[in-house]
């Protein structure tokens, strides 16, 4: 049989999973998952799958496009993304979700899927109209969380008429006081203002009350403290309709890793060392059901101005497998079988999003040193930049078609 190191000299346009057991040494299909390998220690996954991206068009091109975003996700191994709806115009309405998606399917290497609002413009005064924007995967207001309990109520009663997904960012605004890193030592040792935790957590509490009234299916975005973690836990347990993500910098850094720049400021920012493993824990117990990125480009002038004065958000696509097969699976804390279920198998399920033909292949022994100048993405703030990792990606296929190749 053909090895992967054939595989890569050939000029491919398309391969269908039927052939893949002619050109690999392995090949196995469980449950929609497939996984290769071969004496030079490659490794083929099904596309991964990141339902928390920003793609910044239409109306932030300068940050990220359609065409670099989904260039930065087919290097990173993912063949399929849901874009968050904080964009010009916002997709509140059946006319502004089309500007967005005829550039999607203009531009886009990989399946793209947009979130359309929670509320016009995202401004939490008046609910979008959900029954005309069945092209969305899902409504969310990411960036800002609904304030008004009874308009997040009404929200989720519309969307499970819908048979749509509610997708929160939780954060009370009336407990962030200015704060931009996370209110604890840190914060206090070196005179920034600080986020609490309680802010992300206690709407959670509340959005988990309301989708058990409701019967609203509910997933929280970038879960970052030990208190979502439990309060997530104990609605499972109670039979909630709820899932939920965190992303490879929570699990990989704390507030003890904080630097003054803004390569290190996201929201939410970087917790306690106790939050950290408590994050750990969720993802090997299942509270955590998935693993986004959060992937948010901005220019280097936004990202240039420190902790206190830089915009929230990082990129992430081309790295969160290297990070997180560095840091947890070489460390033993996650297999490569959790891998697959963290970031394509369970995203998947959860937001309805088949694989056809999609599949990445990596070499898990090849070691290099992340460099944001070599990034497809328009974006550079990684605070991952300079570190050591594992696993390069050789081949993206999506939909059968080679959509990134290793040079």
């Amino acid at each position: 049989m053909a090895k992967i190191a054939d595989m890569q000299k050939a000029n491919i346009s398309h391969i269908k999973k039927s052939d893949l057991s002619s050109v690999l040494d392995v090949f196995s299909v469980d449950d929609n998952t497939i996984r290769i390998f071969d004496s030079e220690s490659n490794i083929v996954f099904p596309g991964f799958c990141d339902v928390h991206v920003h793609f910044r068009e239409p109306g932030f091109s300068y940050k990220e496009t359609i065409a670099s975003g989904s260039a930065s996700a087919a290097r990173g191994g993912y063949t399929a993304v849901c874009t968050m709806p904080n964009l010009n115009p916002v997709p509140d309405s059946k006319e502004n979700l089309k500007v967005q998606t005829d550039i999607i399917e203009r531009d886009s290497l990989i399946n793209v899927y947009p979130y359309a609002s929670i509320t016009v413009g995202q401004r939490g005064e008046e609910l979008s109209p959900f029954a005309e924007l069945t092209d969305a995967i899902a409504f969310s207001d990411d960036g800002r969380g609904v304030q008004n309990e009874d308009m997040m109520r009404e929200a989720m009663a519309r969307a499970k008429a819908q048979g749509k997904m509610i997708v929160a960012h939780c954060e009370v605004n009336s407990l962030l006081f200015g704060g931009y890193i996370h209110a604890g030592e840190y914060a206090k040792k070196y005179g920034h203002k600080g986020i609490c935790s309680e802010s992300e957590y206690s709407q959670i509490e509340r959005d988990l009350k309301l989708a058990k009234e409701t019967g609203c299916s509910y997933h929280v975005c970038h879960i970052s403290t030990k208190e979502s973690v439990d309060l997530i836990r104990r609605a499972k347990a109670e039979g909630v309709d709820v899932t939920c993500e965190t992303a490879p910098h929570y699990l990989v850094f704390d507030e003890n890793n904080l630097r003054e720049e803004g390569r290190f400021k996201m929201n939410p920012p970087l917790r306690e060392k106790a939050d950290r493993e408590a994050l750990i824990e969720g993802v090997i117990d299942g509270t955590i059901d998935m693993i986004a990125t959060d992937h948010a480009p901005h220019s280097a002038e936004e990202k240039s101005k420190g902790l206190a004065g830089s915009a929230f958000g990082i990129v992430g696509l081309e790295t969160a497998f290297p990070v997180i097969y560095t840091y947890l699976v070489k460390e033993g804390i996650i297999s490569l079988d959790d891998v697959i279920r963290l970031m394509s198998v369970n995203p998947r399920k959860r937001f309805g999003i088949d694989i056809e033909n999609d599949f990445s292949i990596w070499n898990l022994d090849s070691k290099f040193t992340v460099d944001p100048s070599e990034f497809l993405s328009k974006g550079r703030a990684t605070p991952f930049e300079g570190l050591e990792l594992y696993g390069q990606n050789l081949l993206t296929v999506c939909d059968g078609k080679i959509v990134y190749k290793k040079v």
